[in-house]
């Protein structure tokens, strides 16, 4: 496969097909944003500016895939990715997190991914630096003093072969216990939790002053495995440009960074609506200029949104998506209606993606050592039931799936440990045994599945 930075929209449906069941529109539409990022990058730097992301809405009711396809366009993306579900967010000034708090979050996000790649790229070098520390922990003084080679040689060999591994040696550690920035001196109003708030201030202010007030060194006596393992720590972190890191994970949250907003349907008033509404639209408004484009604070300097792509999500059962304020409408230019599930659908999804649902449960049981096998009839069964629980209850989608097959082998997962090397193949006959009497029964299924 090409590089994930240069995939092909044809590229990204197929990956996303392995997991995904259907939703052709849905996966082209999140294909065609993802290349769009690809491509704007090749142009030069003066056109760059003014090609702004075409967000998206994915309208559908709850558990056909909208969800599962943001979390593998995710993975697929090798960006900063944030999922954040819209209803949690507040009006600036009550009580609740405030709508920039997802753009420090993704850059946390993003500097913990450049972080990570930076350590994989000095991890040698910082293992041969601890190595030499803890030779200097391991060798007597007066060997020090005399500069003999051959001991630290042998020690080495020592080392290398894990001969060492449980010996004892001594450490400067940072005490981490009682470090760190007074917060209560930084908090905000009376009562308020911690994360609430405009800004959760308390939180990064005290990150951003934590340097001030540093903890205290004290000696620990700790193993060898142990002390290689916090002397490979310390080295990493000095090798890493900590200034450097925050610039290239601010730049990669301004020019490929992708928010996923879930539930925003939750924050639309319907026409006419009053009372609690009035917040919900308020949330809308302060959504506005972050999706826009704003310029917005963090612990690593300002993070610039006007390229960030967004991605949102609802059921829209009681509002639509024409209940959105105007302005906010006008930023989510593509709107892809994902279809409800079919039988069909189902016997689907419980066969071919990559870690289908009866895959994931043989998989399960064969570490028992129970051969678990799903027949044809039984699995158009099973999709069957699953349609019918939909039709009589609430319609929840796929996750219908898991209370069923969860009822469907309780008792086998239950008694799998005293069943090695017994076979189990889940038919039609099985399900209807196993379900038949909770389907029938109306009220019984609807507290059942």
């Amino acid at each position: 496969m090409p590089s994930t930075q240069s995939l092909t929209p044809r590229e990204i449906v197929a990956e996303l097909d392995r997991y995904v069941v259907g939703q052709g529109e849905a996966k082209r539409m999140v294909a065609i944003a993802l290349r769009n990022r690809w491509r704007r990058r090749q142009l030069p730097a003066d056109l760059q500016e003014d090609i702004l992301p075409k967000n998206i809405i994915l309208i559908g009711p709850t558990g056909v895939g909208k969800t599962e396809i943001a979390r593998r366009l995710a993975k697929l993306a090798q960006a900063p990715f944030i999922k954040v579900e819209a209803s949690k967010f507040t009006e600036v000034g009550y009580v609740g997190r405030d709508v920039e708090s997802m753009i420090r979050d993704l850059t946390d996000l993003s500097v913990k991914m450049v972080r990570e790649e930076r350590r994989d790229k000095v991890q040698d070098k910082a293992k041969k630096a601890a190595e030499e520390r803890l030779l200097d922990r391991l060798l007597p003084l007066q060997a020090q003093a005399g500069g003999s080679t051959s001991t630290r040689d042998k020690l080495r060999a020592k080392l290398a072969a894990g001969d060492l591994e449980e010996r004892e040696v001594e450490l400067e550690v940072t005490d981490k216990s009682g470090s760190g920035t007074p917060l209560g001196m930084l908090g905000g109003m009376p009562g308020q939790m911690p994360g609430q708030g405009p800004g959760d201030m308390g939180g990064n202010l005290g990150e951003m002053l934590g340097g001030l007030f540093p903890g205290k060194k004290i000696r620990r006596k700790m193993t060898v495995a142990d002390a290689r393992q916090h002397l490979i720590g310390e080295e990493t972190e000095q090798l890493i440009d900590a200034e450097d890191v925050g610039l290239e994970a601010i730049d990669r949250v301004e020019q490929s960074g992708i928010v996923f907003l879930d539930e925003i349907d939750k924050i639309v008033s319907r026409e006419g609506a009053q009372g609690a509404d009035v917040s919900r639209e308020g949330v809308q408004r302060d959504l506005l200029p972050i999706v826009e484009g704003s310029t917005v604070n963090t612990k690593y300097g300002m993070v610039r949104t006007e390229h960030v792509l967004f991605i949102a999500a609802g059921a829209f059962h009681l509002a639509k998506p024409a209940d959105m304020i105007p302005e906010l409408q006008g930023r989510f230019p593509i709107r892809v209606e994902l279809h409800s599930l079919a039988q069909a659908d189902f016997v689907r999804i419980l066969t071919e993606p990559h870690s289908s649902l009866t895959r994931q449960y043989r998989e399960l049981m064969a570490t028992e050592g129970v051969d678990l096998a799903f027949a044809p009839d039984g699995v158009e069964a099973i999709a069957s039931i699953a349609v019918e629980a939909n039709n009589r209850t609430e319609n929840i989608g796929a996750r219908r799936l898991f209370t069923i097959l969860e009822k469907l082998l309780d008792e086998v997962s239950f008694n799998a440990t005293d069943m090695s090397g017994v076979s189990v193949e889940i038919t039609a006959s099985y399900v209807n045994d196993r379900l038949g009497d909770v389907i029938q029964d109306a009220d019984l299924s609807r507290y059942i599945l």
